[in-house]
């Protein structure tokens, strides 16, 4: 069984790299032993996200029904002959993932599959909290290794990284999430009337979460940290890219931090981590 655990983990390593080259960087800047488990988390995650985002020809629907049935199955069971399901089962169970996250997440997946507005505020935060915090959350569990003292202390610091995240994605990808998918995650959002005023008042409520989320990101068990530190300065530069830029140009192009700035990015944090800086 050895062998296929590994095998199984090295699946989810794998789908982490192919898929995004950032978070897989971030990961390596874990401990050593906190980077399986979050290339677990990151497996499972991504895969169901593709269903509802990428798999235009097929029954997404019928899908996702399947990919969650065979995830309580693989949880209930322990084992999984889908090795990005068997390695996310173990991370669970290992650390203890309450399973209303795991539920919380699959339904903002499946908010994906018929939802493309978003009127209220109580609309958008349900689905974020899905979408989003909640893998803050599992990550979080990985984090504090078993320490529900900590994990309590720090959940809603959590939240509001993983929420601060999430809106990045939405403002970046709004062309994209528009045209090619006809989603807007932004309440009673407007694209052809996305001016400085509507471009403030988002990013005003980003400005928020990262500073609702410092204070945790502080607290954070030493094996965490320097990881988690580096991609809240990989979003927060990628956030001022975008605070400097005209709406129009928002909606016109896809924006990305270059290499030698993200190479910059984790000099500094690595300085500000080992002088405890943060």
């Amino acid at each position: 069984m050895s062998l296929f655990h590994a095998v199984s983990e090295e699946c989810s390593r794998a789908v982490t790299r192919r898929y995004s080259t950032s978070f897989a960087s971030a990961i390596k800047l874990l401990h050593k032993d906190l980077r399986a488990p979050i290339y677990n988390i990151y497996g499972f995650v991504r895969f169901a996200d593709e269903i509802v985002d990428t798999f235009h020809d097929y029954d997404k629907e019928n899908l996702l029904n399947s990919f969650e049935e065979e995830t309580w199955k693989a949880i209930h069971a322990r084992i999984s002959l889908n090795p990005i399901l068997h390695s996310f089962q173990q991370t669970v169970w290992q650390y203890n993932i309450p399973h209303d996250l795991i539920r919380s997440f699959l339904h903002s997946m499946r908010m994906d599959l018929h939802k493309t507005q978003y009127h209220t505020v109580l609309e958008i935060d349900e689905y974020v909290y899905g979408s989003a915090e909640v893998v803050g959350l599992m990550c979080l569990c990985v984090f504090c290794e078993g320490d529900l003292k900590r994990f309590d202390k720090l959940k809603e610091s959590a939240r509001k990284l993983g929420a601060a995240f999430q809106k990045i994605n939405f403002l970046r990808d709004i062309q994209a999430d528009f045209n090619g998918l006809n989603r807007t995650y932004f309440p009673n959002f407007d694209f052809y009337k996305f001016d400085d005023k509507a471009k403030r008042d988002i990013e005003q409520d980003i400005e928020a979460d990262f500073r609702s989320s410092l204070a945790g990101i502080r607290s954070l068990p030493w094996k965490a940290r320097f990881g988690v530190y580096t991609a809240y300065r990989y979003y927060y530069a990628l956030f001022n890219k975008i605070r400097h830029m005209k709406p129009k140009r928002v909606l016109e192009q896809r924006v990305r931090v270059p290499d030698y700035q993200k190479a910059l990015i984790v000099f500094s944090a690595g300085l500000s981590n080992r002088f405890n800086l943060i």
